[in-house]
């Protein structure tokens, strides 16, 4: 049931109006770009042109046929998702006692018997957490619309995959409508909003005074890479329970339980308690299955999985949203195509990644166009997306974990002021500056 086709030739064409250093190098163009102060770009940085297309002549350039959503089709992947689950969690069920079977008749000395056992949870993890990733790829269809064109029908398989993920699926996707409406934007997305210069405190530029970035930024490899699986594990739950990484702008304590909370209006109250209520009930249930079966169990069968799909889904978000290349825009520069566009389809654990994630990071590009097109149709529409607005498009083939250390380590922060802005690195350089025009 996954894909079969070939992925995307690696290189963007080359078209006018963008030249920029290609994601697979953009650590290096940004350690080699702007030496100067921020105000006075150098003619070493690659010049950024916005695109001036509409949203109506890019989505003529893709054909009608690709916006069809096929309700059976859906239910098929999902199907085919919730038995490679049970499989996955009939097997593992075996793990323990194969090992000690092993180990009792000799077969195999305790510590390689051990070793043995504790490689083939994490097997299990990893592929499960793989799977249960897919099953809430498809809640994030059914968020969208694009999982069928019966409403009903994506609230109710949207409502119950999130809920069985920790996902508050209504108050979710409120917000989530709200970031594709404006992503990119600085004073309306709903997350991975860059912090500013002043943000960090970090003083501006001038000529003749010099920053010592080291004070800000002089972390080291160890601390950095903490603070990175901190951010894998802890972010998503953070974002729905404070905010973090969200709209600055908003008060305190904002969050997505809250049926009063600025992020929600008063019609949306019932949605928004629908689905806390469904978070309560999955308390209820974990609670239970730790009576019946022990906390030990539903951690190694659920829990660590869950943990998983949780530093899945921030991985591969996080990377579509944050490059060097990848230009935020202020009022006045923005609108919704040039948002769409400030994101990256990437080559996210190769086959992996398109079969169990449902190419969910290799063609979210054309997703933030067209949010409502189902992800079986996102490889033929990249294509002719890519042909339309040509080096606008971005794609990496860099291996996902190394991009991960590299966006985290060169994406610091943005200027204060501009109306397009690039990501400036630990150094406070950028690899790219915006041309005068919009």
């Amino acid at each position: 049931m996954g894909p079969t086709h070939s992925p995307l030739p690696l290189t963007p064409p080359v078209a006018s109006g963008l030249h920029f250093a290609t994601m697979g190098h953009r650590a290096a163009a940004s350690r080699a770009g702007d030496s100067a102060p921020h105000s006075k770009p150098t003619s070493d940085l690659s010049e950024f042109t916005p695109m001036s297309w509409t949203l109506n002549e890019i989505r003529a350039a893709i054909p009608a046929h690709l916006f069809t959503r096929d309700t059976r089709r859906g239910l098929t992947y999902l199907a085919r998702d919730i038995v490679m689950a049970a499989i996955a969690f009939a097997l593992a069920r075996c793990i323990d006692p194969l090992c000690a079977t092993l180990r009792i008749a000799n077969a195999f000395g305790a510590p390689l018997a051990e070793t043995l056992r504790i490689s083939l949870w994490a097997v299990y993890w990893w592929f499960q957490g793989l799977i249960l990733t897919g099953i809430w790829v498809i809640g994030h269809e059914c968020g969208h619309g694009a999982f069928s064109a019966n409403k009903v029908v994506c609230n109710v398989i949207g409502f119950i995959t999130h809920t069985f993920l920790w996902t508050p699926y209504f108050s979710w996707k409120i917000g989530h409508h709200r970031h594709h409406r404006n992503h990119a934007s600085m004073e309306r997305d709903e997350v991975y909003v860059p912090k500013t210069r002043e943000d960090l405190g970090i003083p501006e530029e001038r000529a003749g005074i010099k920053i010592d970035y080291d004070e800000y930024f002089g972390d080291t490899p160890i601390y950095t890479l903490f603070m990175l699986v901190m951010q894998q594990l802890l972010a998503y739950p953070a974002y729905l329970l404070f905010n973090v990484s969200g709209q600055k702008n908003y008060p305190a304590w904002t969050n997505h339980f809250n049926p009063n909370s600025i992020l929600f209006t008063k019609s949306q109250r019932n949605a928004v308690l629908l689905s806390n209520l469904g978070i309560a009930a999955m308390i209820f249930l974990v609670k239970r299955a730790c009576t019946l079966w022990g906390t030990v169990a539903v951690i190694k069968y659920y829990g660590i999985p869950w943990l998983c799909v949780t530093h899945w889904f921030i991985m591969i978000t996080y990377l579509h949203h944050t490059a060097p290349n990848l230009p935020h825009y202020r009022d006045g520069a923005w609108n919704f195509q040039r948002g769409a566009a400030s994101t990256v389809d990437r080559d996210f654990l190769g086959w992996m990644g398109r079969f169990f994630l449902h190419d969910v990071a290799h063609f979210h590009v054309v997703h933030h166009f067209f949010p409502k097109m189902p992800f079986y149709h996102g490889e033929e529409a990249t294509q002719h997306l890519r042909r339309f607005i040509g080096e606008h498009y971005h794609f990496s083939d860099e291996p996902a974990f190394q991009a991960l250390w590299e966006s985290y380590n060169e994406c610091q922060f943005v200027e204060n002021t501009g109306k397009i802005l690039f990501y400036r690195n630990k150094k406070g350089k950028a690899c790219m500056h915006a041309a005068e025009v919009l």
